[in-house]
């Protein structure tokens, strides 16, 4: 079994082309994220000043706007579904709230 097929059964996907596309969407979503870095964080501080305040605020603010780019790639590329149920899941599992992982 090739690691394709893993991620297929582990993601619960009907075909391999949707992993692929889900990967797709993955990278596309980090790509973004990386190229809007500079901007989003420079109209919250200037990170030549204050290196300890940017790195606090970039994993602050920068995981809302990952999941919302990664929602809106989910839904240009036919898979909005899945990554809203990923986006849930991952929030909750950092919330500490697994009850409602589990009613999933």
């Amino acid at each position: 079994m090739g690691m394709l097929d893993r991620l297929k059964k582990r993601w619960q996907l009907d075909s391999l082309w949707q992993v692929i596309v889900v990967l797709i969407v993955f990278a596309c979503t980090g790509f973004t994220v990386m190229f809007l870095k500079r901007p989003i964080m420079a109209l919250i501080t200037n990170s030549s000043d204050y290196e300890t305040l940017f790195t606090i605020l970039y994993y602050i603010f920068i995981l809302p706007v990952y999941f919302l780019i990664l929602l809106i790639y989910g839904f240009l590329f036919g898979q909005f579904s899945f990554f809203w149920s990923f986006v849930k899941r991952t929030w909750y599992r950092m919330t500490g709230n697994k009850s409602k992982i589990d009613a999933q």
